[in-house]
């Protein structure tokens, strides 16, 4: 009989769905998959992945993502949808992280264009890698000419052995090796895995379904976290200082829990959510300007002459009035310089009639109002807002004097009057 390892068509097998790999795999899989599937060297993508996670965090994106969606040879369920259903394990917690620590790596990086510029041209080197594998295999294909015509069976050059009379008293005999059955090793071998990986996962999930579910109670901890993180920095913190330790209080005590269920407790699909809304909290409160605080105030400064005049004025949250018309710089050539920043609120500036204004306005979120504006009464909220603007004297009056004001509302307004 033929060996099918042997045959010619098992030279060149069909290629299937993009799994990951178990031989020849370094930490998931995920390379050696993802080479078998394009057809090209798993280095090549090993080494772009390491360059990428080393340039801005791309690469450990990548691949913890990969690892969560892409099951594993043999399995059926990928660790997301595990995650998802509530069964929680350790591979799936270490691809997790793996991806957490990739986007923490990548926000921390957003300012450096360099980065991101080598990191679109080395994904894109390797996207034109895989186009040009995938073109190379289809070309073979197309290029195949049609097949022969069909043609009629040989004769046989002696009877069959079932036609041949049974001579009397002769023994049984059996049929020719080359009966059309064969024995596919292969197959075997395969089905054999997939049974083994069944039987395991059916044994994980019995060990899962007799844990005791505490998701709710973990929930509960971790909503109790935040709230103390959060009261306890209120006071002493800036707004998206204190949501941090609020929210990254929550998430250590969801990432404890994750660890403790891999062992000896269950988790629903419930709390892989409030982990992920845990962490998009979390990136948002870091966006949050510093100069935000938690106490809202109400605050005027109307300095009477040039020399009370300070360098700065800030106010964290609220509302707050620079009262400058009682100024007279005392000159056209003299300059008056100082700077007011609200981290949220209104900053409503008053400045004299006869003077020139050199504005430099920065506003993170909100509505701008200057002088000579015909909306006084609309808002038109808008995402960075920066003018640079000069405004001279109002009709009719001589130049007093310069003002040069650098104004910055972190969310809110800033109000320019006369």
């Amino acid at each position: 009989m033929t060996d099918p390892e042997d045959s010619p068509a098992r030279d060149s097998p069909a290629r299937s769905g993009l799994v990951r790999s178990r031989k020849g795999k370094v930490i998931a899989g995920v390379c050696e998959g993802a080479g078998r599937y394009f057809d090209i060297d798993p280095v090549v993508f090993r080494v772009v992945l390491g360059v990428l996670a080393l340039t801005g965090g791309l690469g450990l994106v990548a691949y913890g993502v990969v690892w969560l969606l892409v099951p594993m040879e043999g399995e059926e369920e990928s660790e997301a949808h595990r995650l998802l259903s509530g069964r929680v394990e350790g591979t799936a917690l270490t691809a997790v992280l793996v991806t957490l620590v990739g986007c923490g790596l990548f926000l921390s990086m957003l300012g450096s264009a360099g980065n991101q510029a080598f990191s679109l041209v080395l994904l894109a080197a390797l996207a034109g890698a895989v186009y040009w594998s995938q073109t190379k295999r289809r070309t073979p294909e197309t290029a195949e000419t049609a097949p022969p015509a069909p043609q009629p069976p040989p004769a046989p050059a002696t009877a069959p052995w079932w036609r041949e009379p049974i001579a009397k008293d002769a023994p049984y005999e059996w049929g020719p090796d080359d009966t059309p059955y064969t024995y596919d090793r292969r197959s075997l071998r395969e089905w054999r895995e997939r049974h083994r990986a069944a039987r395991h996962q059916a044994r994980r999930d019995a060990r899962r379904d007799a844990r005791p579910p505490f998701g709710g109670m973990l929930f509960l901890l971790a909503v109790a976290a935040a709230v103390i993180g959060i009261a306890v920095s209120w006071h002493s913190r800036p707004l998206g200082t204190s949501l941090e330790i609020g929210f990254g209080a929550a998430l250590a005590v969801l990432g404890l829990g994750f660890v403790v269920s891999s062992r000896w407790g269950r988790l629903g699909g419930g709390t892989v959510f409030a982990a992920v809304l845990v962490t998009a909290l979390l990136v948002g409160s870091a966006a949050l300007p510093k100069s935000i605080g938690t106490q809202w105030a109400h605050r005027t400064w109307a300095p009477a002459a040039v020399a009370d005049v300070r360098p700065a004025y800030k106010l964290g949250s609220g509302e707050a009035v620079l009262d400058l018309s009682a100024l007279r710089p005392g000159g056209k050539d003299h300059v008056v310089s100082t700077r007011a920043e609200v981290g949220a609120g209104q900053l409503k500036v008053t400045v004299p009639e006869n003077v020139t204004l050199r504005l430099k306005i920065q506003v993170g979120l909100g509505n701008v109002q200057l002088p000579g504006d015909k909306r006084t009464k609309d808002v038109d909220v808008q995402p960075g807002v920066e003018r640079d603007v000069t405004i001279q004297p109002a009709d009719g009056l001589k130049s007093a004097g310069t003002l040069k004001l650098d104004l910055q509302v972190g969310v809110g307004q800033v109000a320019v009057t006369r």
